[in-house]
């Protein structure tokens, strides 16, 4: 008969200390790799494994945090601030001849001012761009505003020469103008002056700013082609009557109170005298 032996049988025996040197080393190399691991799962355990007065804590702070994120995030400072170096830094415009950053022109004054300014810039070599801002955190002066504009967007004087540019501050309710040499010649001082005075501040005033824009255009255009002065807007009267009553007609009525009042006492005394002395005659 033959014995059947299984493969286990067939293997040399296992030597009991080799077997625990080797499982030694093993378990010494399992804990060398294994070191970084476990402490670093122990550290993650010790952090996120918190008491809830921490939670709470760490949820204020994380709420703090956003909530100081958002407000210099969406202030109208900042973007104000950004909205002023946005344009500086962004040159000139290439297909129009406005910067409406602050948003108060509409399509139509942008169509009307492409073709007006278009035709100029062809026909006398002079750019004249348009530039709106709702408020100048930076620079207080929007004169100061419209020259470091032309500086930043012209740098050299052969490139700004013939360079005009119009600012117009909508909530400080006025506006600049600054150019080249040949655009300053162009119009002239006294219509620059004129438009700086009339146009911009009086129509920005009454929240026109469409008909601030392009009149004021207009008003230049026609100054460099050599046309007469369309002039600038009335000044409307804005005198409130006064509530309270002149010297002269406080006196006139105080003359009819006292007529009035006077009146009123002789009937209060001689009409029951008199009705006393007819009722004593006919006794």
């Amino acid at each position: 008969m033959e014995t059947l032996l299984s493969p286990c049988s067939l293997s040399p025996p296992l030597n009991p200390k080799l077997l625990s040197s080797q499982q030694t080393k093993l378990t010494s190399h399992s804990l060398s790799f294994s070191n970084p691991t476990f402490a670093g799962s122990k550290h993650l355990s010790s952090r996120f494994i918190a008491k809830p007065e921490s939670w709470l804590t760490d949820a204020k702070q994380g709420l703090a945090a956003l909530a100081l994120s958002l407000a210099l995030t969406f202030s109208p400072v900042g973007t104000a601030l950004a909205s002023e170096f946005n344009i500086i830094n962004d040159g000139p415009p290439k297909e129009t001849y406005v910067v409406d950053d602050a948003g108060v022109l509409s399509r139509v004054t942008k169509s009307d001012l492409k073709k007006l300014l278009s035709d100029l810039e062809y026909r006398k070599k002079l750019r004249l761009n348009f530039i709106t801002v709702r408020k100048l955190t930076s620079k207080a002066d929007a004169f100061e505003y419209a020259d470091q504009v032309l500086e930043k967007w012209y740098p050299s004087i052969e490139e700004g020469n013939n360079k005009g540019i119009v600012v117009l501050i909508t909530s400080q309710k006025e506006g600049a103008i600054t150019g080249g040499p040949a655009f300053i010649e162009a119009v002239g001082e006294k219509i620059l002056d004129a438009t700086v005075s009339e146009n911009l501040p009086i129509l920005a005033t009454d929240e026109k700013y469409n008909e601030a824009i392009y009149s004021s255009a207009k008003r230049l255009v026609a100054a460099i082609d050599g046309l007469p002065d369309p002039g600038g807007p009335e000044v409307k009267d804005n005198k409130r009557e006064s509530n309270f009553k002149t010297k002269e007609e406080t006196d006139e009525k105080r003359g009819q109170f006292s007529l009035v009042v006077g009146g009123l006492l002789v009937i209060a005394f001689v009409v029951p005298m008199a009705q006393y002395y007819a009722y004593v005659s006919r006794k």
